[in-house]
């Protein structure tokens, strides 16, 4: 299907959020709307990075985000073309869905922590603290993802058991899509932040049952948001 001139020449006007989210929430909103319906082929990146306004890192980045809710599929040669107008639960991130991902998470990471609180080495805590600290500091938005899959996978090594830290590391391309995903969403980093210092801190006081609480909560949350972002 040809993509309407009056899609491409209308300019879209952005809130103040990140570019990515924003050419996101466009793309998002123009399929919702049916000014692009299944079927169509996007504009090449160059062509999107001039229509927006942006570089083609940015769009880059917002195609992978609709690619992994299901909603884009690039195809070599081809191009990318919209597949579906709507994400959901069954959407792959990686090898699992996002629907396995929020069954399985908290009956592995949850105990993890509490188990971290009660044998994490002090070597293990000082990788903890190191990574919150990095992710509080790091720009790209890439390192920030790989950083953010690091501390769950050091946490579940932290718990002792090596059946969660093997569970969480077979989970680590779904995270790192899940994580990706999350940035898109405006302050979701910054609360991410938050939600990381406050696991790692009850782990280091040693608290088990704040520490699983902790992790918890923050699964909630991402669970939340994800279900925001394919509904």
């Amino acid at each position: 299907m040809s993509l309407s001139d009056s899609w491409t020449d209308r300019q879209p006007h952005f809130a103040r959020v990140g570019a990515a989210e924003a050419v996101l929430a466009d793309l998002r909103a123009s399929i919702d709307r049916g000014d692009l319906p299944v079927g169509t082929k996007l504009p090449a990146e160059a062509a999107l990075a001039t229509r927006y306004g942006v570089s083609r890192s940015v769009i880059r980045e917002a195609l992978r985000t609709t690619t992994a809710l299901g909603l884009t599929a690039t195809h070599t040669g081809k191009g990318t073309f919209i597949v579906a107008d709507k994400a959901n639960a069954e959407t792959l991130l990686g090898q699992y869905s996002v629907h396995e991902l929020r069954e399985a998470r908290p009956h592995i990471e949850v105990p993890g922590a509490g188990l971290a609180a009660l044998r994490r080495t002090s070597e293990q805590l000082d990788h903890l603290w190191a990574l919150i600290n990095a992710m509080d500091v790091v720009l790209d938005p890439a390192e920030w993802v790989r950083l953010d899959g690091e501390l769950h996978l050091a946490i579940a090594r932290a718990s002792g058991n090596r059946v969660f830290g093997a569970v969480v590391a077979e989970m680590r391309q779904t995270l790192t899509e899940q994580s990706r995903l999350l940035n898109t969403v405006p302050k979701r980093r910054e609360a991410n932040g938050v939600e990381h210092r406050a696991i790692v801190k009850a782990i280091a006081d040693g608290s088990q049952t704040d520490a699983a609480a902790a992790m918890a909560s923050h699964l909630a949350i991402v669970d939340s948001v994800v279900s925001d972002l394919i509904n």
